[in-house]
Formats: C-alpha cells, structure tokens, sequence
C-alpha cells in the first residue's frame, strides 16, 4: 500500500486553498499528460501586452476543479442529489477539460495539426487515461460528451456560465491586469440551482450574471481580442507554415522531435492514433519556443524575420477597422513590402495580410443561461434582465484587420 498522502491542499492566489480530495484526482494531476499544462500558456502571447499573463493550464484546470468542487456543495445544500461518484466524475471531467491544449493554447489550435480541435484531443487524452486507470474515468467521460441523462452536469462542464469560463474571466482578469474582467464567481455558485434537470440561476443573482456578460465581452476586446495579442498569434502561425513550406522543399531545420514530427505530417483527425497523441503528449510552449530562437538565425529570411518579431516583440502594425480592407490596398502594401524587403510577391503575403476577429459576449442561438424566477417559471436572462444592453451584447461584432511591417510607415502615411 502506497505511503503517499495523496490528499492535499494547493496554495492558489485566485481562491486561496485548493484541496485535492481523492487519491485518483491526485494521480490524475500528477500524470504526465496533465503535468504537460504546466507548460502550455493560458493566454498564448498576451504576456507580449500584459506582461503577467504567464500563468498556464495548469492553474486553470485547477481552479475549475475547485469551482466545481464548491458548486456541488451548493447544489446539495439546496437538495440537489448528487451522487459521490458524480461528484468525483464532475471534478474529472472539468480537470481534464482542456488538457488537449497545445502550445499557447487557441494561438496554435489548428496550426499543428488540422481540422482537430482541442476538446477533440482533450477526449482522446480522456479515454487514454481511462484505459490506464482501469476504467475509473468511465462516468466523467460520459458526462463530458453528454451522454449522462442529468443534463446539467454537463451544463456545469460546457455552456454559457460554466465553470470554465468563470474561472478564466477571474483569473486571466488577476493576471494580465485587467480588473473589467473580475467577476464574482462565489455570488454565481451561491445563486445556482437545478430545474426540471437544467442549471439556472436563482433571479436574485440576475445582476451577477448580467455583470459577468458583460466581463466576458470587456475581456474579448481588451485581452483575448487585443490587437497586438492577435497580431503576435498571427506571426506565430506565419512561423509554423514557413517552417512546414521549408521541410516540405527539404531544407532541414533544428527543433525538437515532437515539432519536427508535426511539421513534417499532416495530422487528421483519423491520423490521431495513440502513437501520435503520444507525441502530442510530449509537445508544449517550451518546443515552439527553442525553435524560434534558432530559426531567428536561419539563412532564409522569411523564417528569420518573423521569429525575430516574436523573440525581439517587434511586431508588425496592425489596424482594426470596421470596414474590410479592399483589395487594393492590400496589394498596393505587398506591392510596398516587395520592394523594400527585397522578396518575391509570395513571400510578401507572410508580412501584409489580412482577416477578422468576431466578439460575441452571449450567443442568443446557445443554450441560454435560465434564470430562476420566485413563482419556480424560467426565462433566459435576456428576457428577465432589465437592462438593454445585454440585448446588444448578444449579437456579434466582427472587426477586420490588416498586419503590414512597420518599416512601410516610414516609407509614406498609411
């Protein structure tokens, strides 16, 4: 029998203590596919803007334990049933949620491998580890899939105020600074409940769900949607495809064995054998990183440049406008780089390009978040709230960028 004390208390600077409670919550954490989240950043490059946002994976898997752990608690002081074993499944499934992230999370989510989401990955880890621990995550898998009959404890999981998104509104909000996105997470707990087999909030809560809307949006616009935070993303992904256009014409370049594997294949969703999750396994920040310090120094001057963005923050101008830039003025900026850069119009478009970025606090098309009312009715909180502006905050707003170097602004007003 095993000496350890798998029973522990975490020291968090979000929520103060955060216990582990069972010895396979334990194992889980310390398993090498969710010690990898140490290492995957939670915010991609918005430290590049906000330079605390260096927390990972990790915490957040962590927090959103611990959110669970509290919102269960809640539930069956209200007379909610839930089962020993759900709870344990509930904290399992909201643990390993995202442990399919790889390197700086969203920023690369289809730039090592195509058409795979992270939840997809995060399911294959899931039934990997299932089968390592003799079928123990068996029920947490069901509920992350939906396939369990209490639909709520997926909503717990998955929806529009889960614990998910409250736990990284309040913690990306703690470390990058930006105090709009701090959310009251314990008052939402405090105000769940469960009706007719769906989550809702009791309607005292209203205020703390319409302030935890409009968060979200304040977040999207001011970290997650910067722009410079999206410019950086951006040439992180140009990196990846040069990278792969290079290896492709069998220049040969330095990286670690999992990236290179990566850059050389193209990996498919039915490509995703254990052989290849394994690998994917052994992939995080640190990997993308080492490459790009060496490639700044790589005699082809797309790659070197645009890892020299990165290494050096020296990033390229970007312009959000409400309007698509036409096509014109896109061509006549790689007309511009061309020219002054010394490359060929191809490579132009690694420098000057375009797209849009869309923002959608509450997504009226969702499942909506239920409010609670006295008389035990339930209504969507854009109906119950008297305020207009969720209204707004429900329907998309898409801005259109244009990345150019910023060596063309030296060259004319732009």
């Amino acid at each position: 029998m095993s000496k350890i004390n798998k029973l522990k208390i975490l020291n968090d600077p979000i929520y103060g203590f955060i216990s582990i409670t069972n010895p396979l919550l334990y194992d889980l954490i310390q398993h090498p596919y969710f010690q990898r989240l140490r290492r995957i950043s939670q915010m991609g490059l918005s430290y590049l803007v906000y330079p605390g946002a260096h927390h990972t994976r990790f915490h957040h898997a962590l927090g959103c334990m611990h959110l669970m752990q509290r919102t269960v608690g809640v539930l069956r002081f209200k007379g909610v049933e839930i089962s020993d074993d759900e709870e344990n499944a509930l904290c399992i499934a909201i643990l390993l949620h995202d442990i399919g992230h790889g390197p700086f999370s969203h920023a690369m989510e289809h730039s090592i491998v195509e058409g795979v989401s992270h939840e997809d990955i995060s399911i294959m880890f899931m039934d990997s580890l299932n089968e390592a621990f003799s079928g123990k995550l068996t029920l947490a898998i069901k509920i992350f899939r939906g396939e369990y009959h209490r639909k709520f404890m997926l909503q717990l999981i998955s929806s529009q105020l889960d614990m998910d998104r409250m736990d990284y509104l309040k913690r990306d909000s703690f470390y990058s600074g930006v105090a709009e996105g701090n959310i009251n997470s314990e008052r939402l707990i405090q105000m769940f409940n469960v009706e007719n087999d769906k989550l809702v909030i009791e309607e005292k809560g209203i205020y703390s769900v319409e302030k935890f809307i409009v968060a979200r949006r304040l977040m999207y616009w001011q970290a997650y949607l910067h722009k410079t935070s999206v410019a950086a993303e951006l040439i992180l992904t140009k990196i990846l495809k040069r990278a792969r256009e290079l290896t492709y014409s069998g220049i040969v370049l330095s990286a670690s064995e999992p990236l290179l594997f990566f850059i050389k294949n193209t990996i498919n969703k039915e490509d995703f054998t254990p052989d290849v999750l394994k690998k994917f396994s052994y992939l995080d920040d640190f990997d993308v990183v080492g490459a790009i310090k060496a490639w700044q120094f790589h005699d082809d001057f797309v790659l070197s440049e645009l890892c020299k963005m990165i290494i050096n923050r020296d990033l390229p101008k970007i312009r959000l406008q409400s309007e698509k830039a036409s096509r014109e003025e896109v061509n006549t900026l790689r007309e511009r780089a061309t020219r002054m850069l010394g490359i060929s119009d191809k490579e132009a478009k690694y420098f000057v390009f375009e797209g849009k970025v869309k923002n959608q606090a509450y997504n009226k098309e969702g499942e909506p978040i239920h409010i609670l009312h006295k008389d035990r009715t339930v209504e969507d909180v854009i109906e119950a709230s008297d305020q207009l502006n969720l209204k707004a905050l429900s329907k998309p707003v898409t801005k259109y960028y244009v990345c150019f170097p910023k060596q063309l602004l030296d060259e004319a007003s732009i």
